[in-house]
């Protein structure tokens, strides 16, 4: 008779395992891009002046690979938005070409998606509208959006027991919020790829719910130190 052998137990490997600096530094390095209007030379040389040499290649290549999976890790923790949502479309410049990104929040100031697009049509808004309520499984009551002639067709097709709201100055909240990403992307010196448009706009996003406390992350700390305990805590988790 063939007994099987028992496999030992094993903690799963860590994202950082591999790497030549410690998760430490790399999630510090994250945090400080996603968090403040750095490019990434200027988080090589606030790393520089603590004792720790790393190129500013390898910083992008951090944000690149580690953003999404802070990110992904944090899911769980998010709260439900809001049932009044705020969408428009603002637009960004991605080596040359104009793209547009398709942004809601709620009424209390949560980033409830992002979507990076070539063209400003039903299709764009209809994706943008398929993944917010599938990925959130919430259902607003209310949306409000500028009069651009795309909405009414795709929220009576995908929301038809949600309000349409247009009224002027009604959908202020998003157009604000639009400033906070802006300024953020000002000092990048230019997007050059798609890839990247997508996932540095997706991380302001989630930095900006966890600055604002839409994760429950660091509940128990101050609000000034709320995002560095909660990148901690979400570099403990992958």
């Amino acid at each position: 008779m063939k007994l099987s052998r028992r496999r030992s137990w094993s903690p799963p490997k860590s994202a950082f395992a591999g790497f030549r600096f410690p998760a430490e530094v790399i999630v510090v390095a994250i945090r400080w891009y996603l968090r403040y209007n750095l490019s990434y030379r200027d988080v090589e040389e606030l790393l520089v002046e603590r004792g720790v040499e790393v190129d500013h290649v390898t910083v992008f290549r951090w944000v690149q690979r580690f953003t999404p999976l802070l990110a992904d890790a944090a899911r769980f923790c998010r709260h439900s938005p809001g049932d009044r949502w705020f969408v428009d479309e603002t637009y960004v410049k991605v080596n040359g070409v104009w793209r547009y990104v398709y942004r809601a929040v709620d009424q209390y100031g949560q980033v409830i998606d992002v979507l990076v697009s070539a063209r400003r049509d039903a299709e764009a808004a209809r994706r943008f509208f398929r993944r917010a309520l599938s990925t959130l499984k919430v259902t607003p009551s209310e949306v409000v959006t500028d009069a651009a002639p795309v909405y009414p067709r795709v929220l009576d097709e995908l929301i038809p027991q949600a309000r349409h709201h247009v009224e002027r100055y009604a959908n202020n909240p998003i157009e604000a919020d639009h400033s906070q990403l802006k300024r953020r992307l000002r000092p990048m010196r230019g997007l050059r790829t798609d890839r990247t448009t997508r996932l540095i706009i997706a991380g302001h996003a989630f930095m900006q719910n966890l600055r604002r406390g839409h994760y429950e992350l660091a509940v128990h700390t101050p609000p000034a130190m709320r995002v560095s305990t909660a990148f901690a805590e979400l570099a403990q988790a992958i």
